[in-house]
Order: structure tokens, then C-alpha cells, then sequence
């Protein structure tokens, strides 16, 4: 009987990240009126596929802003299998094995303005800390479930590291 109300309560705040992701991109569609863009089109069909349990396949055209440094980690980033999670650590180890760049791959993580198709939700802390994720531990939670995310081995920080 839980499992229901946890499916139901699950699926409740995926709807809602959807509805609020949507209205978003509305939005954007209303300021660049007059305008056909395929993307608008493409992220929504990703969304909806994400956000009904299954793995899109393949990433909208996008274009985001940034350093050459976070966009190579965006690019890590999008490497990162659906249902699968990283730590800060392995981005920065792939970024190059220098000292002190965990703390910029987080900060370049931090400012990943494209947070569900750039997955910044499926990274997690060294030791399994659901650390780190601007939207609060229980989005981040609700959008690492629709991939199937093992959470046993991952926690909720006993403070947040979010911004």
C-alpha cells in the first residue's frame, strides 16, 4: 500500500516538473515569437520522455553559454548514462588530474543553466551525498528516480550544500 502512495507522490512531482518546464518553455517561445525553432520542439518530446520513465536517446541542439572550462564539463556531464550517477571527483579527474579542480568542476556543475538535459542531478558527493543540487535534495531525488537511480547507497546531506 506505501509503494502505491510513493508511485503516485513520485509521479504527482515529476508531472510537476514537467508542467513547470513546459511553462517555461512557452515563455520562450512567446518572446522569440514568429519564430519556429526546432529546439523548442525537441525539448519538449525529451522532457516528456524523461519525465515518463524513459531514456530519451538523444539530446536537443543546444547551445549553452560559458567558459571553455564549464563547457567541458557540460560535456562530461552529458556523458553521464541515464539512471547512472557521478561524483565531483570522476568530473574532475576527467577534467585533468591537477590539484583544486573538484572545487571548479562543482562551481562549473553549479552553473549548468540547461540542469536536466546537462544532468547536473546525477551528480552526487564522493561517498554518496546527494550534495550539491541548486533545485533542493527533493527535486534532485525526484529527477534521479524516473531514470532508476539505485538509491540505497545515496544520502541526504545533514546540511545542504545548495546554494
Amino acid at each position: 500500500m506505501m509503494r502505491g502512495k510513493t508511485s503516485r507522490h513520485q509521479s504527482f512531482g515529476a508531472r510537476r516538473e514537467r508542467k513547470i518546464l513546459h511553462e517555461r518553455a512557452k515563455r520562450a517561445k512567446r518572446i522569440l515569437r514568429g519564430k519556429n525553432l526546432a529546439v523548442f520542439d525537441q525539448t519538449k518530446r525529451w522532457l516528456d520522455l524523461y519525465f515518463s520513465g524513459h531514456e530519451p536517446g538523444f539530446t536537443p541542439a543546444l547551445n549553452p553559454a560559458g567558459s571553455a572550462f564549464r563547457r567541458a564539463v557540460w560535456e562530461i556531464l552529458l556523458k553521464i548514462p541515464y539512471g547512472k550517477t557521478t561524483t565531483y571527483g570522476q568530473i574532475a579527474r576527467e577534467i585533468a588530474a591537477a590539484r583544486g579542480l573538484a572545487k571548479m568542476s562543482a562551481q562549473a556543475v553549479r552553473h549548468n543553466e540547461i540542469s536536466i538535459i546537462i544532468p547536473c542531478h546525477r551528480v552526487v558527493g564522493t561517498h554518496g551525498s546527494l550534495t550539491g543540487y541548486a533545485g533542493g535534495i527533493d527535486r534532485k531525488i525526484k529527477l534521479l528516480q524516473p531514470g532508476g537511480v539505485d538509491m540505497r547507497e545515496l544520502f541526504a546531506p545533514a546540511k545542504s550544500t545548495a546554494p
